[in-house]
């Protein structure tokens, strides 16, 4: 399953090719792959380290060395735990309603290398496997513990707004889930923001939640150094 991201994680195209055993169409593959890199002019593959993923890197191993297309590429290999059950969430169904579950897997594998927590967030921290007594204690209180430790994390870290999830940047003091939603929204049609400033700009991003929120946002390569 391959997904092609833009800087921001936005999805730009997702394809399936197949390249190992039954099917073993390695040359379809590699035409596949040089396709979506010269089209979208990506600079980097991400591998999930599950099944099959030594084949695959030698795969893409071939297709870099080949030198084809040009430009300098390089590949990684990506922790793929929790993916598949982030796949079958709710919350995916609403970030990514038009896409097949196992696609959805592709697109959080490439946007965990871009912003780990953003992605991580997403995920139930009882699916990572917290242990093997997490369903003796009690339900709420496990689950309010796990929240409070993803949201002082997250606000310890800092978010970057420009890669942010909607659901990491619910976790940002001031921003509520439609704020969040919003935030996102206005990035997809206006693109990266450039400051923190800009911001104001998202609708229903008043004074007071810009007060609140400002000091865990982050902008990266931005206008003003500070932002970042």
């Amino acid at each position: 399953k391959v997904a092609v991201l833009d800087e921001t994680g936005k999805l730009l195209a997702a394809e399936t090719i197949y390249p190992h055993a039954p099917q073993h169409n390695r040359e379809a593959a590699l035409k596949t792959l040089r396709h979506l890199i010269a089209r979208h002019g990506a600079t980097l593959i991400a591998i999930g380290n599950g099944t099959a993923s030594r084949e695959t890197e030698q795969l893409v191993a071939e297709l870099i060395r080949a030198g084809e297309p040009a430009g300098d590429i390089h590949y990684l290999i990506v922790n793929e735990a929790g993916a598949s059950v982030y796949s079958a969430s709710k919350l995916a169904r609403a970030e990514l309603p038009q896409l097949d579950v196992s696609l959805r897997g592709a697109v959080s594998i490439g946007r965990r290398v871009q912003d780990p927590l953003a992605e991580l967030v997403k995920i139930d921290p009882k699916a990572i496997g917290v242990g093997l007594y997490q369903h003796d204690v009690n339900q709420k209180q496990l689950a309010e513990s796990l929240g409070g430790v993803v949201e002082s994390v997250v606000n310890q870290v800092g978010v970057d707004v420009n890669t942010a999830s909607p659901a990491l940047l619910t976790s940002v003091s001031g921003i509520g889930p439609k704020l969040a939603q919003q935030i996102v929204a206005h990035r997809d049609d206006a693109g990266r923001f450039t400051s923190r400033a800009a911001l104001q700009k998202v609708k229903g991003l008043g004074a007071k939640a810009f007060e609140q929120a400002a000091g865990f946002l982050r902008v990266r390569d931005g206008d003003n150094p500070l932002d970042a």
